[in-house]
């Protein structure tokens, strides 16, 4: 009798890769459905790559890459701190003015007013940290 084929789960490793896609497109300011149309998915395939439950071949975690402008190595975790470290990344973005900030940021084209508008929050942060 043949063995029988089981379907695949996703791992950990599938949730962590999915958390660093969506990190990577939102600050990038790429919609799902943009995603989904340039690697020939639906939004809700890409959806479901972002939370870990479906995972991402090889040739398309190369796709997304190419899209996103960044080495495939990017969305693999080389170890716990690197997990950890996403996780708390997203939860930045969790924060509801996160990611408005991080849209309207994206929809800054010229280069210098997005480095002088990092340069302001970043004062405005060092500030902060000072009062308290």
């Amino acid at each position: 009798m043949p063995p029988t084929r089981t379907t695949k789960q996703a791992t950990t490793a599938d949730h962590s890769i999915g958390t660093r896609i969506a990190e990577i497109r939102i600050a990038k300011g790429i919609s799902q459905s943009a995603l989904g149309q340039a690697i020939g998915v639906s939004f809700q395939q890409v959806q479901k790559y972002e939370k870990g439950l479906n995972r991402v071949g090889a040739v398309r975690l190369q796709s997304i890459a190419a899209l996103l402008n960044v080495p495939v190595s990017t969305f693999l975790p080389d170890d716990g701190v690197a997990v950890k470290n996403e996780e708390e990344s997203l939860s930045l973005l969790r924060a509801p003015e996160a990611l408005e900030l991080v849209k309207a940021f994206s929809s800054i084209t010229d280069v210098q007013i997005r480095r002088d508008v990092l340069s302001i929050v970043r004062s405005a942060a060092r500030l902060y940290s000072h009062e308290l």
